[in-house]
């Protein structure tokens, strides 16, 4: 089953089970969950400035993950639209720490400074979309 991509529904589904997840013995999981949130705040304001997904995936912002996401974005962001985008990729703290394959390790080495910082970062970013 195809499951048609809602970045905005999906940045704040993430953002509120990583909420849950933090509160309780899974910080480790609220974390990668609050990157995925802000990752797929950061995507819904990709399309509001009029970026679109491609038919290669292997080049297209769509289909990449912070460091990476940040690195694309910062060398081809540009006009009056990508504004609010840019302020999330011209600060070098927004996911610091961050990367997708945290989801494959053992846990305890993710740190609580970097959950609360993804938190509050992930909060901000679903807070962005729309404006």
């Amino acid at each position: 089953m195809t499951f048609p991509p809602n970045m905005a529904a999906s940045a704040r589904r993430h953002l509120d089970a990583a909420d849950k997840l933090n509160v309780g013995h899974r910080r480790d999981v609220a974390g990668y969950l609050y990157g995925i949130a802000a990752e797929c705040a950061i995507k819904a304001m990709m399309l509001e400035a009029g970026i679109r997904p491609t038919d290669d995936r292997s080049n297209d912002p769509f289909f990449l993950h912070f460091p990476h996401l940040r690195t694309t974005l910062l060398n081809n962001l540009e006009g009056r639209r990508a504004a609010t985008l840019a302020t999330f990729f011209r600060d070098s703290s927004f996911l610091s720490q961050w990367a997708i394959d945290m989801r494959y390790c053992k846990g305890d080495e993710i740190l609580k400074k970097w959950v609360d910082a993804w938190s509050d970062q992930a909060r901000q970013a679903v807070g962005a979309i729309d404006t």
